[in-house]
């Protein structure tokens, strides 16, 4: 069996387990519930803390794992990451009190960094020169420089409200931009086959989330206008309707460009149209 890891909370676990829920795995019915065997697909799901999946697949105790590049980068582990899953996205930013004179990198050098995420600080901050006491915090790392514990910090920024009331700044280029990842243990080859499998069920999950399946009917002297404004993966299918003079076109087309689209479409003359949601998909 392929065992996958996947978060038993925080902000991951949920879209976590409803990707694998729309890819056709069977879940844990009871929240007590640490493994769940799916015979009929062939995996062993088990819900771990989050810190930990990248521990775990790294060493190869378990073959695959959904979590964050954030945690596998500060793992320290073998693990790699496969491919991302368009989820959960975080930045992670140098701030600083607004009056100190600490506004681009080289300021860092030779100062307190509070943060989290010690090793993926410290090794950003190694890798562009820059030497640091890097102290771990395991939270509200935004209160460490107004107690007199850091002289700045490193933390993920949505908004930025939190470090303002903090009286904080943020400076610098991002250290990470950060999303829900799948990662394998180094002892999975590539193309194996049940990763392979897991792959391209993700993928489709990923692509009915973001397509929509659009149909319109449009003039036949006009189909190529239209087909210019949605050309869909390949090409569109088209289909000759009753009158001759009209044909049907059905068409994938990003999600969030739905109404762009048919307001073009509408102008080169189609009619008729109508936007359908994805269930699942294999591209």
């Amino acid at each position: 069996m392929l065992r996958i890891a996947v978060p038993n909370k925080g902000m991951l676990s949920e879209p976590a387990w409803n990707i694998l829920a729309e890819a056709g795995y069977r879940l844990r019915t009871n929240p007590r519930q640490l493994v769940v065997e799916d015979h009929d697909n062939d995996i062993e799901l088990f819900y771990l803390r989050p810190l930990d999946i990248a521990v775990y697949v790294g060493r190869g105790t378990i073959d695959i794992g959904i979590t964050g590049r954030d945690l596998l980068l500060n793992s320290g582990t073998e693990a790699v990451e496969h491919m991302a899953l368009g989820f959960g996205g975080s930045t992670f930013r140098f701030a600083a009190p607004r009056e100190s004179a600490i506004t681009s990198l080289p300021d860092i050098d030779g100062k307190r960094v509070a943060s989290s995420y010690d090793k993926l600080v410290g090794d950003y901050l190694r890798d562009r020169g820059v030497s640091a006491d890097i102290i771990h915090l395991d939270g509200a790392v935004e209160s460490s420089v107004q107690l007199g514990v850091a002289d700045l910090i490193a933390d993920v920024v949505s908004t930025g409200t939190t470090l303002r009331n903090a009286g904080l700044h943020v400076f610098a280029d991002p250290i990470l931009r950060s999303e829900a990842i799948l990662i394998r243990s180094p002892r999975v080859a590539t193309d194996d086959e049940r990763l392979s499998v897991l792959e391209r069920r993700l993928e489709g999950v990923l692509t009915a989330q973001r397509y929509v399946l659009m149909d319109y009917d449009i003039p036949v002297s006009k189909v190529a206008a239209a087909v210019d404004v949605t050309p869909g993966f390949e090409s569109p299918t088209i289909s000759p309707l009753h009158d001759k003079q009209w044909s049907a076109v059905r068409v994938m087309v990003p999600r969030e460009k739905v109404n762009t689209l048919m307001d073009r479409l509408y102008d080169v003359g189609a009619r008729g149209i109508i936007v359908t949601a994805l269930q699942a998909s294999r591209i």
